[in-house]
């Protein structure tokens, strides 16, 4: 990185967490501080929703996710626009009614005080493991540029989000996701555009789009039933459906978001506008990846992105026969060139070779057995060594190949994301304890500046417990499907609960408690038996049908558990 980089990088990031506590200090009570006084316009309630689920994973792990799987990915958000539907008609006006600071305070009215923590405790469990996730994302990136230790840079990271979250709330959260989106789509469409102006002179974007396609990177539509299948327009449509509905409808980090719209039509409004634009922001996120691909296909490329991989190799007995791999790498690589440019002159000519399309799916095969090698070599130097790149890929592209100033700031992009998200989860952490269980669990009366000193200091908390679960965080498959993992894990049930209280209005508290700690516990014996104990790609069940079981297991079980109750309280009447 250049000096230029630098001062790009840190003038954006400083700006944000100044502004954000120019703008918001001395928050005078909780309402303040956790709905920002309900005075958030319906776009920046939108532009705020989408800021939160945008987080640095999404930046450094969506484009690694297209460039060895495709698009395939973007059919998980295909329930989005119909969750955001249902929300608006059927959630938003329910909170809006009870008036409430969480989504939790609805159970109990709507049920009783066990539900209400049950669900509220569920969410602190799985928010507070992502939220440990969202910091150690950007780690990553500052670990690998500068060779600091990450231990070191998820403090500082934790610490520069807890700054301005923890004197501004909701209120600073918001006013900087307004600078933090503008960074993003601006360094976003600006990478494109360069990667387009980077490839070959005789390449127009069409045949980019064939080589992908040629690769298999653009099958984007998936007709399985197979449950096997992660990604497929039924899993999207609906283990992906529930997922969103959870999490933009119970989930506090999101919740928070819109109840501090100005009236429920501005919070509406608000989630269709994120309806209408997320889908087509990871579409292009993807499809940057996609591109960086094929940019990869005419420049020189590393048997792994990761560079902690290479550093042990140098330093261990399979040097050589790593060095051996990366020059068949390079002679592949030619290879590939010569036949890239071929494929494309028969486009140029109106002309879809079917022989050369073959080919090159056959030196990408070619490739990836190399790249398996090269991982076969890595796992015999170190056991523990993280073999898989995907999160990677982006980063190396970045720091790589772009020009001066550029680098700073597609890293601000990815380093505002994460402050973007983190912060939402802090608050929604902190609001959900010191609402749902502290205030609720406390037998003296707090005055309005005791609970929001408790707020404050619950989100001081959490940031020193998401830092603690960064230092210990691994890389899984790549960090985007660890954070849809956990939140699938956990949103079925929680959905379920709300399903319940919104459309079963004869199901009670007793009822609904116990259904949804038996589907909790029966979800955890699902993922393990059909998901964990499989190698990737092997598994028995997409994660994403996780959400659909959950939600489904607690309202049939609940419903099935009072019906039985009701029959048992008229037969002792009788």
């Amino acid at each position: 990185m250049q000096q230029i980089d630098w001062i790009i990088l840190s003038a954006t990031l400083l700006f944000i967490i100044f502004y954000g506590v120019y703008k918001t200090r001395g928050s005078k009570n909780v309402e303040e501080y956790i709905l920002a006084n309900k005075e958030t316009p319906w776009w920046l309630v939108g532009l705020s929703v989408m800021a939160t689920q945008a987080s640095a994973i999404t930046f450094l792990s969506t484009p690694g996710q297209a460039y060895h799987d495709g698009m395939g990915f973007i059919q998980f958000y295909f329930g989005l626009p119909i969750a955001m539907i249902v929300i608006c008609i059927v959630f938003i006006p329910i909170y809006h009614k009870y008036k409430i600071f969480t989504a939790y305070q609805y159970l109990e009215q709507r049920f009783d005080v066990k539900t209400r923590s049950l669900a509220a405790i569920l969410f602190l469990i799985q928010r507070g493991l992502a939220a440990g996730i969202t910091i150690y994302a950007p780690s990553i990136i500052l670990s690998t540029l500068l060779g600091w230790n990450i231990t070191a840079l998820n403090i500082i990271i934790g610490i520069s989000v807890i700054f301005y979250t923890f004197i501004g709330g909701t209120k600073a959260v918001n006013v900087t996701q307004k600078q933090q989106m503008f960074v993003i789509l601006v360094g976003m469409f600006v990478t494109f555009y360069l990667i387009l102006h980077m490839l070959p002179n005789e390449m127009t974007f069409s045949n980019a789009l064939h080589i992908a396609g040629a690769n298999d990177k653009m099958n984007i539509l998936d007709f399985s039933l197979d449950t096997e299948t992660r990604y497929t327009v039924w899993t999207g449509i609906t283990g992906g459906f529930f997922l969103m509905l959870s999490y933009f409808g119970t989930d506090q980090t999101q919740v928070g978001r819109y109840l501090s719209g100005k009236t429920d039509r501005e919070s509406q409004m608000g989630l269709i506008l994120n309806g209408f634009l997320k889908v087509p922001m990871q579409f292009f996120i993807l499809l940057t990846g996609v591109m960086v691909f094929v940019f990869f296909q005419f420049n020189t490329v590393p048997l792994n992105f990761n560079p902690n991989n290479k550093a042990l190799i140098e330093h261990s007995k399979y040097k050589e026969e790593y060095q051996d791999l990366e020059k068949k790498l390079t002679n592949l690589g030619e290879e590939k060139k010569e036949y890239n440019l071929l494929y494309i002159d028969h486009l140029n000519q109106n002309f879809d070779n079917p022989i050369l399309r073959n080919k090159l799916k056959e030196l990408a095969g070619r490739e990836k057995d190399l790249r398996d090698q090269a991982k076969e070599l890595i796992e015999k130097a170190d056991i523990k060594a993280e073999t898989n790149d995907k999160d990677y890929v982006f980063l190396h592209f970045i720091l790589n190949y772009l020009p001066k100033g550029l680098i700073g700031l597609l890293l601000a992009v990815i380093l505002s994301a994460a402050m973007s998200s983190s912060a939402s989860e802090l608050t929604a952490l902190a609001s959900t304890t010191a609402i749902d269980i502290y205030k609720r669990n406390t037998k003296s009366e707090l005055t309005e500046k005791q609970l929001l000193y408790s707020t404050q200091l619950f989100t001081l908390g959490w940031g020193i417990i998401a830092i603690l679960f960064a230092c210990f965080c691994t890389l899984f498959e790549n960090l985007i499907q660890l954070v849809n993992l956990l939140g699938s894990i956990f949103y079925g049930t929680v959905l379920g609960i709300f399903l319940v209280g919104f459309l079963f209005k004869f199901v009670k508290g007793k009822s609904i408690f116990y259904s949804a700690v038996l589907s909790q516990i029966s979800i955890f014996f699902i993922y393990y038996y059909f998901i964990h104990i499989y190698p990737s790609g092997q598994e028995k069940l997409g994660y994403l049908w996780l959400n659909f079981i959950g939600a489904t297991l607690t309202i049939v079980i609940s419903s099935s558990l009072q019906l039985l109750l009701n029959l048992k309280n008229r037969t002792i009447k009788s």
